[in-house]
This record gives C-alpha cells, sequence and structure tokens, in this order.
C-alpha cells in the first residue's frame, strides 16, 4: 500500500543519530504491517535496514538475534548440535499469519514489537527465556527479559522513540529438550493457542502459553508436576476471565486448548520430549 502521508525517509548510518521523536515518526524494519493499513499519523520513517546489523550471531552465550533478522533468515538458521531446542525455529515461523514469501521482508523484531497475543516470534522468544536489548532515544541501553515485554494486546514497554535493537538467547535454553503445541481455526491461520514446555537436564519444566492469553504467561515447575498439579497452576495463574477472546477463539475455547495442550506437553516430556 502506498503511504501518502509519508513526507520524508531517513537512512541512518547510526540510529544514534534520531536524538527526539516527534510525533509521526516511525521505525520502519521490514514494513509488512506498517505498509498494509494507512498510517495516517504518521509523516517519518527511519529506515532500520541501512544499519546492516548482523542478522543471527551464535556464541558460548547463545544467539544473538538482531530486531531486522528476517524470519526467513531465522527458519534457516542451522546452529550447534548440542542446541536441542533449534527446531522449534521453524515451528514457530510456520505457526505466523503469512507465507514463506512474506518472511523474506518481515523481521523478528517487527513481529515482536507488534505485540499481538498470537506473535510467534513473542513465543519462541520467551520460551527460550529471551533477553531484548532496548535503545532509548534518551539514556543507556536497557535490557527486558522476554517474558516481561509485552503487557497485553498490542502493548509493550516500550517508551516513545526507544527501539528493539536485539533478543538474546541463552544457550542454557537452546540446549532444552522441548514440546510444542499449537491450534488455528484454519491451517495457516492465526494461532488460538500456543503452548511451549521445555525441560533441561534436571525433571523440571518451564511451561510458555500464548495466543491464548492477550500477553505471555508461564509457569516454572522445579520437578516435573503430576496432572492435577499442573491443571492447579494453571487455575491459580490464569484466571477464568483472563484468556483473550477474539475471533480467532472464544476465551472459553482457548481456555480448554490450554489445559489440553499443557497436559499433552507435560506427558511428552515425561518421555523424554524432542531430542
Amino acid at each position: 500500500m502506498n503511504l501518502n502521508t509519508i513526507t520524508e525517509v531517513k537512512r541512518l548510518a547510526s540510529a544514534d543519530e534520531i536524538t527526539r521523536w516527534p510525533d509521526g515518526y516511525a521505525w520502519l524494519a521490514g514494513g509488512t504491517w506498517l505498509f498494509s493499513e494507512p498510517q495516517v499519523a504518521t509523516d517519518t520513517l527511519i529506515d532500520l535496514d541501512q544499519l546492516r546489523w548482523p542478522a543471527l550471531q551464535a556464541s558460548s552465550a547463545g544467539l544473538e538475534i538482531a530486531a531486522t533478522c528476517r524470519i526467513g533468515e531465522l527458519y534457516h538458521f542451522k546452529g550447534p548440535a548440542e542446541w536441542l531446542a533449534l527446531p522449534l525455529f521453524p515451528e514457530c515461523c510456520n505457526s505466523l499469519l503469512a507465507s514463506f514469501k512474506i518472511w523474506n521482508a518481515a523481521t523478528v523484531g517487527g513481529n515482536i514489537c507488534m505485540s499481538l497475543p498470537a506473535g510467534a516470534m513473542i513465543s519462541l522468544t520467551v520460551a527460550l527465556e529471551g533477553v531484548y536489548t532496548l535503545w532509548p532515544r534518551d539514556g543507556a541501553p536497557r535490557q527486558v527479559e522476554a517474558i516481561d515485554f509485552v503487557t497485553g494486546n498490542h502493548m509493550n514497554v516500550l517508551q516513545p522513540g526507544e527501539l528493539l535493537r536485539s533478543i538474546l538467547l541463552p544457550a542454557s535454553a537452546l540446549a532444552k529438550r522441548f514440546a510444542m503445541r499449537r491450534m488455528s481455526l484454519t491451517k495457516l491461520g492465526r494461532s488460538a493457542a500456543l503452548l511451549i514446555g521445555t525441560q533441561g537436564s534436571a525433571d523440571d519444566l518451564l511451561l510458555t502459553i500464548t495466543a491464548a492469553t492477550p500477553q505471555p504467561v508461564q509457569l516454572c515447575f522445579e520437578g516435573l508436576p503430576s496432572a492435577l498439579e499442573l491443571r492447579q497452576a494453571l487455575d491459580e495463574t490464569i484466571p477464568a476471565d483472563g484468556y483473550f477472546n477474539d475471533v480467532h477463539g472464544s476465551a472459553d475455547y482457548k481456555r480448554h486448548l490450554t489445559y489440553h495442550f499443557a497436559e499433552e506437553i507435560r506427558a511428552e516430556l515425561a518421555h523424554g520430549g524432542r531430542r
């Protein structure tokens, strides 16, 4: 879509060149959402592609993902064999309401900053205990745990002009076994519920619930819970009115899926999960 309110596109050598944030400014990464509908309040786009941040950098600490990393780049990433959770990358990419052609433009950071309940890059980075690095316009960089970034439907902790620079997935989380479950009302549609469980060498469980709730929810167990303990924890953590109701599934439907998938994940990990 042509954005006929745009009067300027800024191409930068460094994000530090933007020292103020007047009304009408917007960061431009992949632009797959930005150009999908009129942006009547926006008159200036700031092109992040010119910054040429390395998309993916693996190290002993884990994997650093630039906010401008394309979904397609993440889908094709091959890492160390000991990172057992890497198959989650293509599975979460395939959970987006987007074709593989869109993957070549859409960015990981864009999906996260949209902060929709069904944002699959949010699901991935929260489940793998990611840490986001944010760049304010008038202060030092700050770090936010992925679980704390999204605060509701299309809401997050970003301040005006603040930029998501990168996501670090720690090696310890990437080395975990996992189990994932997802449901959509249509084959390639937006997720109604997306749950991921991870398990380290100990008999633990970290369960991440997304899409069914307005923001990610995590349950952490030091030992693998029983089916009853898991259900009780879900009841205590998510109130009956805490599920997200929209055209992609009623709140009751999503609550049912959450209980059902949580138990399937618990049972799968009890037998070793994905390796």
